[in-house]
C-alpha cells in the first residue's frame, strides 16, 4: 500500500520523496517548511515509513508499520516541543492530560538534542539508516539550534528531518545544511476532503473558522475546538475592544486567569480575523501582532494584555 495515500493535497512534495526512495538518493538532511496543520508531520510519518518499507517482505514491512505508528521503531526518534515539570519533559498534549496551566509556549530544550547524540553515535538496528524528525523546529532556542547544528554537520548513517513555519523561523546554517521540501496551503476541495475524513465537514458551513483556517484543515478543527473551550462571554466582550482602562485591566486579567499561553495566541489570531473583517483601524491591528511577538518570547502574559487592551483605550 502507498504509504503516503493518507497525504491531501501535496502531490509536489509527495513526488519529490517518492522519487528519492525509488533512487535512492536520500538527503541527510531535509526541512519540511509551510503553515501549520497542512500535512508536513503526516508526510514525514509517511515518508519514513516508506523508506524503511521499502524492499522488505510483507510480513516485515507489516511489523514496520505497527512499531512506526506506535512509535517504538529503535532506529526512529521523534521530537516536539516540551514543557519542563517536575524534572520530567512533557509534550503539550501530555501537559494537557495532566491538566497542567502553563505560562509559556512549549519549547524543544538544548537537553531533547543533546539526545540525539547518543542515539545517532550507535548503527541502526533494524533499517540501514536512523530517522530523526524534530516537528515545530522553530521552538529551539539559541542553544538549542547551535547544539543541532553540529549533529547536521556530521550526521552519521542517518536522515534528520525538520518540520517548520517558514525557512526564516530557522537560522540560514541549519537551513544550508537542509534539502528544503515546501509545503502549500490546501484549496477548497483538498480542504473539504481533509476535514470530512476526519469527521470535521460541518466546520465548512462556518465561514469564520475557515477564513481564520486559511487552507489549513488542522488550523480550523484547532480553531474549532479551542472556540469550544473559551466562555462565550470572554469572546463577547473581546468582540469590540475596551473602552476603559478599568474595563481593559479586568479583561486582561480574566484571558490570564482563564486561558494558558497557547490558548491566548490562539485568541489573538481570532481576534486579527475578527477585526480586520470589521475594518478596524490598522494600529488596533499593530497592536495584537506586537502582543503576539511578546507572548512568543515568554514575557508576562498578564502585562501583555494589559498594555495591549489599555493601548486600544487611547
Amino acid at each position: 500500500m502507498n504509504a503516503f495515500i493518507s497525504v491531501v493535497g501535496q502531490d509536489a512534495a509527495v513526488n519529490l520523496l517518492q522519487s528519492a526512495i525509488a533512487k535512492q538518493q536520500i538527503a541527510p538532511a531535509y526541512l519540511f517548511v509551510g503553515p501549520s496543520g497542512i500535512g508536513k508531520s503526516l508526510t514525514a510519518q509517511a515518508f519514513i515509513e516508506a523508506l524503511f518499507c521499502h524492499g522488505l517482505s510483507e510480513a516485515d514491512a507489516l511489523v514496520t508499520k505497527q512499531r512506526l505508528r506506535d512509535r517504538n521503531h529503535p532506529d526512529v526518534l521523534w521530537i516536539e516541543p516540551t514543557y519542563s515539570h517536575q524534572g520530567q519533559r512533557l509534550t503539550a498534549a501530555e501537559a494537557a492530560e495532566a491538566g497542567l496551566k502553563r505560562k509559556t509556549p512549549p519549547q524543544i530544550a538544548i537537553s531533547q538534542i543533546r539526545d540525539l547524540n547518543p542515539f545517532l553515535g550507535r548503527p541502526p538496528l533494524w533499517a540501514n539508516r536512523s530517522l530523526v524528525a524534530i516537528d515545530q523546529a522553530q521552538t529551539m532556542a539559541e542553544a538549542a539550534a547551535n547544539a543541532l547544528l553540529k549533529t547536521l554537520e556530521e550526521p552519521g548513517k542517518a536522515t534528520i528531518i525538520l518540520i517548520a513555519p517558514s525557512v526564516s523561523s530557522l537560522l540560514p546554517t541549519i537551513i544550508s545544511r537542509c534539502a528544503v521540501v515546501p509545503f502549500y496551503r490546501l484549496g477548497t476541495e483538498a480542504m473539504a476532503k481533509v476535514l470530512k475524513r476526519q469527521a470535521y465537514g460541518n466546520l465548512l458551513e462556518r465561514p469564520e473558522i475557515l477564513a481564520l483556517a486559511q487552507g489549513s484543515p488542522g488550523e480550523a478543527i484547532a480553531a474549532w475546538e479551542q472556540m469550544q473551550a473559551i466562555p462565550p462571554n470572554l469572546l463577547e466582550k473581546l468582540a469590540t475592544p475596551p473602552q476603559t482602562w478599568r474595563s481593559a485591566l479586568e479583561l486582561a486579567k480574566d484571558v490570564d486567569k482563564i486561558l494558558d499561553t497557547e490558548a491566548q495566541l490562539w485568541l489573538i489570531d481570532y481576534l486579527q480575523q475578527s477585526y480586520w473583517q470589521k475594518n478596524y483601524p490598522v494600529p488596533l491591528l499593530q497592536a495584537l501582532e506586537t502582543a503576539r511577538r511578546q507572548l512568543l518570547s515568554y514575557a508576562n502574559p498578564r502585562l501583555v494584555w494589559e498594555v495591549m487592551l489599555m493601548g486600544m483605550c487611547a
